[in-house]
């Protein structure tokens, strides 16, 4: 049962990780390129992109969640890997109030954004998601950690 938990845990976090990294380093640039100076025909692609992905990843934070809560209670040994799963906790706790800024505040306003207005924004979704990034791949480093043995 553990060995479940441990891999859909961690297909679930490297799923969302490599998810942000592909749309960070593969779609953005190359749409932008694509699109060239076409900034209303790039925001409609990279908009029918994201769409319905909010739900998606809010899924995987839980399984996050939820795995996560499961492998502390199932490890023998937690009591001394205890420091790893608070800082775990804390980064996906982090991750997730990024994501949600980005969903619910940031998302809202491009979508309703003036032309002038969008490169502050677009700025704003990179410095998240170069954020997200950082705070996901901490959170795997650390489980790939935890799970070793001592």
């Amino acid at each position: 049962m553990r060995l479940a938990l441990v891999l859909v845990h961690a297909a679930v976090a490297a799923g969302w990780l490599g998810g942000m990294l592909y749309s960070l380093f593969v779609v953005t640039p190359k749409a932008a390129r694509f699109f060239g100076r076409d900034d209303d025909g790039r925001e409609a692609f990279l908009t029918t992109m994201a769409s319905g992905n909010r739900w998606k990843v809010v899924a995987m934070i839980g399984v996050l969640a939820i795995t996560g809560v499961a492998l502390v209670l199932t490890d023998p040994r937690a009591g001394s890997r205890l420091p790893f799963y608070a800082v775990k906790a804390a980064l996906l706790l982090v991750a997730t109030l990024v994501f949600a800024h980005v969903s619910w505040r940031l998302w809202p306003r491009r979508l309703f954004a003036l032309a002038e207005e969008r490169p502050a924004l677009l700025a704003r979704f990179r410095r998240a998601a170069y954020a997200l990034v950082v705070l996901v791949g901490a959170a795997f480093v650390l489980g790939v950690a935890a799970a070793q043995p001592h």
